[in-house]
C-alpha cells in the first residue's frame, strides 16, 4: 500500500491509532527495496527494457500462438543492497521478467490473466545464473524492445491494506474475509492519512505488494487453487500465507511502459520455489485502474 521507514510509519500509525493498535500494526511491516529510476549507469542494480542478455540454448520467451514477450525489467541480484529483503532472494545472477503486452498478437488481443491458466506462458521469470555466459539477443522481428531506463534501490518498509488477510488476521480474526470491519485501521482518516503518506505503486522487489484493487496475494491464491474455491473456503486463507510478492513493476514514462491505464504487473512465488530458484513456479497478475 505505501512504503517509507519504520520510524515514519510509527509516527504515522501513533498519530492515528491508539498506541497498542499502532504497534501492532507497525509490527505487520515488511521490508522491501524500491527500485527507482535513475539518471546514467551510476549505482544501477538494472534496468527496465531494453534487451535481454541470455545464455547459449535459452530461447527467447514466445506465448505459442500468440507471439514473443517483451522484456519488461532486468536485475542484477548481487547489486542489491545485503539483507535488505525477508525472503530468500537470489544473491548472485540476473532476474529477467518477461510479459506479452499485446503488440505483437495479430488482432487477438490476448490478455495474461491470473485465472487462466492457459495464459500463463504470456509472463515469464527467468534466472541467469554466474558464470551462464549470457549475450545479449536482437529482438524478434517486429517486437520493438522498451527504451532502457535504469534502477537504482533503496531498502524500505512496506504496509499494506487493513483488508488484507495478514493485517485483518491481527485486528479482526472473525471478519469476513477480504472486507472492511470495525477497527481504526479500517478507519476513512487512518486510510486516508497512510494512501497521502506514500500512494505511489512504484517498482519494488519483496515487500507488501501495493494492490491497485484487492490485494494481489487473494487473486494468486484463487488461481492456484484453481479459481472454484469459495473465498470464504478457510482453504483460500491458508493458500494467501503461501505467496510473496516476488517483483512488481509501475507503469513507467521513462521506459514507455504504459500496462492497461497506469497499471502494475505482479510476480508473486512461494518461497520454498524462490529458494530452489523455481522461477518456473511464480505466477503473475496485473491490475489497472
Amino acid at each position: 500500500m505505501t512504503h517509507g521507514s519504520t520510524a515514519a510509519f510509527r509516527r504515522l500509525a501513533h498519530q492515528h491509532l491508539p498506541a497498542d493498535a499502532a504497534e501492532r500494526w507497525v509490527g505487520l511491516l515488511r521490508p522491501g527495496v524500491r527500485l527507482e529510476v535513475g539518471v546514467g549507469t551510476g549505482g544501477a542494480v538494472g534496468r527496465l527494457g531494453g534487451l535481454p542478455r541470455l545464455p547459449a540454448g535459452v530461447e527467447w520467451p514466445v506465448w505459442e500462438g500468440h507471439g514473443p514477450l517483451s522484456l519488461v525489467a532486468s536485475v542484477d541480484c548481487a547489486a542489491l543492497p545485503a539483507d535488505a529483503l525477508d525472503i530468500a532472494f537470489p544473491a548472485d545472477g540476473t532476474l529477467l521478467f518477461f510479459y506479452f503486452d499485446g503488440r505483437l498478437d495479430d488482432g487477438d488481443d490476448a490478455l495474461v490473466l491470473a485465472a487462466d491458466p492457459d495464459s500463463r506462458a504470456g509472463a515469464r521469470v527467468l534466472h541467469v545464473p554466474v558464470g551462464a555466459d549470457p549475450v545479449e539477443r536482437e529482438a524478434p522481428p517486429g517486437l520493438a524492445p522498451y527504451p532502457v531506463a535504469y534502477l537504482t534501490a533503496r531498502p524500505t518498509m512496506t504496509s499494506t491494506e487493513p483488508w488484507h488477510p495478514h493485517v485483518q488476521r491481527t485486528f479482526a480474526p472473525q471478519a469476513a474475509f477480504g472486507s472492511r470491519y470495525d477497527h481504526p485501521v479500517c478507519g476513512q482518516e487512518f486510510l486516508d492519512a497512510v494512501w497521502d503518506f506514500d500512494g505511489d505503486v512504484g517498482h519494488q522487489l519483496g515487500g507488501h505488494a501495493h494492490a491497485i484493487h484487492n490485494p494481489v496475494e487473494l487473486e494468486i491464491a484463487d488461481a492456484a487453487l484453481g479459481g472454484a474455491t469459495s473465498w470464504d473456503d478457510p482453504l483460500i486463507r491458508d493458500e494467501v500465507d503461501r505467496w510473496v510478492l516476488l517483483a512488481q513493476f509501475d507503469s513507467e514514462n521513462a521506459a514507455d511502459m504504459m500496462w492497461g491505464d497506469c497499471g502494475a504487473l505482479y510476480w508473486l512465488i512461494r518461497p520454498e520455489d524462490l529458494a530452489a530458484l523455481r522461477f518456473d513456479r511464480a505466477l503473475f497478475t496485473w491490475q489497472c485502474g
